[in-house]
Order: C-alpha cells, then sequence, then structure tokens
C-alpha cells in the first residue's frame, strides 16, 4: 500500500509504520491546529507549494468535490503550505474549500521540514501526501516532484485499506 516517490528534502520522510510528527499550524481562521488532537480519526496531511497555483488549485478541488469519501473513511484533510493564514483563508473563501488550510509560514516551512518535504532551493511545500490513522501512525507516503500532481485514485485505495483494517 505504501508508495513513496521521493523529491529533494531537507531531511527524511516518515515512512509507513513510523509515528507521525507531530505539529501546531494556524488554519485559515486563526486557530491552533494540532495533529494530536485527531487521534481517533484518520488524517489525511496534504502538503501543497502555493496557495492559487495551478496543480495545486486541481488537486484541492478534488479533494473539496470528493470529500464525502474522506470522511466514509473516517478521515479529516489538513493541507498545509508556507502561505500565511491571511492567504489561507482568501484561497480557502474563493474555492469554497471546507477542510482546513495551515499555514506553515513562520518559521518559514518548519513543518514541511519535519515531514522531508520542504525545497530549500524554492522555499516552498513539495506535493507531499501523508495518511495518518487513527493511532497517529503514519500509513501511506507519496512525494511527487514539482509539476507532478498526485493520483486522486491512490488516495481512495489508501483510504479503503484503513477502513479495511479497522481499528
Amino acid at each position: 500500500m505504501t508508495e513513496v516517490q521521493q523529491a529533494p528534502a531537507s531531511v527524511g520522510v516518515p515512512q509507513a509504520g513510523q509515528p507521525a510528527p507531530d505539529f501546531e499550524l494556524l488554519n485559515q481562521y486563526g486557530e491552533p491546529v494540532r495533529l494530536t488532537d485527531y487521534r481517533g480519526v484518520n488524517v489525511v496531511v496534504v502538503f501543497f507549494p502555493f496557495a492559487f497555483s495551478g496543480i495545486c488549485t486541481g488537486e484541492l478541488c478534488e479533494i473539496r468535490d470528493n470529500i464525502a469519501q474522506f470522511k466514509d473513511s473516517n478521515a479529516t484533510v489538513l493541507a498545509i503550505s508556507v502561505d500565511s493564514k491571511f492567504a489561507q483563508r482568501a484561497y480557502a473563501e474563493h474555492e469554497g474549500f471546507d477542510f482546513d488550510l495551515l499555514a506553515d509560514f513562520w518559521p518559514h516551512g518548519a513543518v514541511a521540514r519535519e515531514y522531508g518535504v520542504f525545497d530549500d532551493t524554492s522555499g516552498m511545500a513539495l506535493r507531499g501526501t501523508f495518511i495518518i490513522d487513527a493511532a497517529g501512525i503514519v500509513r501511506y507516503v507519496v512525494v511527487n516532484p514539482r509539476g507532478k500532481a498526485r493520483d486522486f485514485a491512490e488516495y481512495r485505495r489508501a483510504l479503503a485499506s484503513l477502513v479495511d483494517q479497522g481499528p
């Protein structure tokens, strides 16, 4: 089930079977969101380069348009970029996203670095996806290089396998 497509990053990418690194970031409303607050539900952490960019918008709109599949898998989506909470809010309102967009703004890219998906050359997060189970263990990882969109069918398969495994 685990697929890792490695792209240049600053530290190691957490692998399936490892505990997910905890973090706390502000969402688009300035509210703190902590990963450990989601114990008991699956979490899909989606790192994306920048708000309002073409591929990112397509990917996040696909999540928005298929959010029922995430909810059916007892999964919450947390989308993270290095944009500010103000940019995240404008982006969420413009696109109608009703999931949290988290600002990894300052220290710049700290959470993306912790997950091994920060690109020091461009100052942005790579397209990394981490599906974390209800116990906080990474169950699926994919990191796509710049310019390559994620395959939504992979989300479906990975989420379905979590449901099949049960708690």
